[in-house]
C-alpha cells in the first residue's frame, strides 16, 4: 500500500514505515504531524485518483531538523574580472511514515 501525498509544494511517493526528508516542517522533534493532501491511494490492485485530492490522511512523525549538503553558487564573466561565490544550505525534516488511513 502506498499514497502520493502533497508536503509543502513536493509530491511525494510513501507507504508505512518509510523514512523520508522533506522541506523544514514547523514542528518540534518527536510530534505527530498529519498530512490531508492526499493525490492518490494505491492498495494491492486498485487506485483511487482524487479530484484533486482523495478522503485520506497520512500519519508520521518528526525524527530530526537537519542540514543538507553544501550547494556552490559560482558566477563568472570571462575577461571582465567579475567573479561570486555564494554557498547554501538546504534546511531539512527528517520524517517517518506511521499510517496512511
Amino acid at each position: 500500500m502506498y499514497a502520493i501525498v502533497e508536503i509543502k509544494g513536493q509530491q511525494f511517493k510513501v507507504s508505512e514505515g518509510q523514512e523520508i526528508f522533506v522541506h523544514r516542517l514547523d514542528a518540534k522533534e518527536g510530534d505527530q504531524v498529519t498530512f490531508d493532501k492526499v493525490l492518490l491511494l494505491a492498495k494491492d490492485d486498485t487506485y483511487q485518483v482524487g479530484q484533486p485530492t482523495v478522503e485520506a490522511k497520512v500519519n508520521s512523525t518528526v525524527l530530526e531538523h537537519l542540514k543538507g549538503d553544501k550547494v556552490i553558487v559560482f558566477k563568472k564573466k570571462r575577461r571582465k574580472g567579475y567573479r561570486k561565490k555564494n554557498g547554501h544550505r538546504q534546511s531539512f525534516t527528517k520524517i517517518k511514515i506511521d499510517s496512511i488511513a
